[in-house]
């Protein structure tokens, strides 16, 4: 990929000086340093594990362009878009639990409400709209009545989130505008896709691939619930992954939906994942070194990482 000679940077400063747009400006370097789409996937309290991939990025200074979340991805997703440090979303996570997300409420739409995500995402997230994120934020929902996936990328944050965690068969459905939404996973369980339409040129996904049960079998519905939909999107992972440039698998076998007490844990598994492909990112940020790696959104076979 060729990189801008010294004068047609000199020529590009120049120009951005006399009035030009910082879009033009930033496409003269477009080449120099891709911007990346973060796409997080769904599993509840295994999404603890996206704060530690984060924390990696952040600190081998690999920017963030866009994010997009479906379920617990959106949910990490938002907070950290919001403002929220890496060191305050630790902090957060050791001590969250099941009730600061839902109350039980037997429903013939489900067993549990996620109202209290309410009062947890107010005091949480540092702004209230989409618009006001500092980094572009993409949450996914499903539309109940008709199976489509729906991406909610304006207007106030809460409520999305909420509705992209709406698990089926656990949490009730989420009205917004009169339509009734459930989670995210169903259309969309990595949002790869989104967050490619969002305008990265590169997609690190991050898929918490697991098995629900241990050895002995089922604890009740939940874990029923909860692997078969790990069957279903297992089965059903080739139209993401195609969007994707490089999928992140961390270690989060054995681990329960509610397993929030392990957050450490959950936290190392996502930073081992993220340092494993720590080769292959610093690929991406300067190509002018690595003329074999594929074009940007080339549509390449992905690369899975899995330490």
């Amino acid at each position: 990929m060729p990189v801008p000679r010294l004068g047609q940077v000199i020529r590009s400063v120049r120009a951005w000086g006399r009035g030009s747009s910082k879009s033009s400006f930033k496409a003269q370097f477009h080449q120099i340093e891709p911007t990346i789409g973060l796409a997080l996937g769904g599993g509840f309290a295994r999404g603890v594990a996206h704060i530690g991939v984060i924390k990696i990025l952040e600190e081998e200074h690999i920017p963030i362009g866009f994010v997009a979340g479906t379920s617990v991805g959106a949910l990490v997703g938002a907070a950290y878009c919001s403002g929220v440090s890496v060191a305050e979303l630790e902090q957060i996570a050791d001590r969250v639990r099941f009730k600061d997300f839902a109350h039980w409420k037997v429903s013939r739409y489900g067993l549990a409400s996620n109202q209290p995500m309410i009062r947890f995402l107010s005091s949480l997230l540092k702004v209230k709209t989409f618009e006001e994120l500092r980094i572009p934020l993409a949450v996914t929902a499903t539309d109940f009545s008709t199976g489509q996936g729906v991406i909610f990328k304006s207007g106030l944050l809460i409520d999305p989130v909420r509705a992209s965690c709406a698990y089926p068969g656990m949490f009730l459905p989420v009205k917004i505008g009169g339509r009734m939404f459930v989670d995210g996973m169903l259309a969309h369980a990595v949002p790869a896709i989104p967050v490619r339409d969002m305008g990265a040129d590169r997609v690190l996904a991050v898929h918490l691939k697991g098995c629900w049960i241990n050895e002995n079998g089922p604890r009740h519905m939940f874990d029923i619930i909860g692997q078969c939909f790990a069957i279903a999107q297992e089965m059903n992972c080739r139209q993401w992954m195609e969007s994707s440039d490089l999928v992140l698998e961390p270690d989060v076998d054995g681990y329960r939906y509610d397993d929030f007490e392990h957050s450490s844990a959950l936290i190392r598994a996502g930073e081992s994942a993220a340092r494993a492909a720590l080769p292959e990112l610093r690929k991406w940020m300067r190509p002018d070194l690595h003329p074999t790696t594929p074009k940007l959104g080339a549509g390449v076979t992905p690369i899975r990482v899995t330490p």
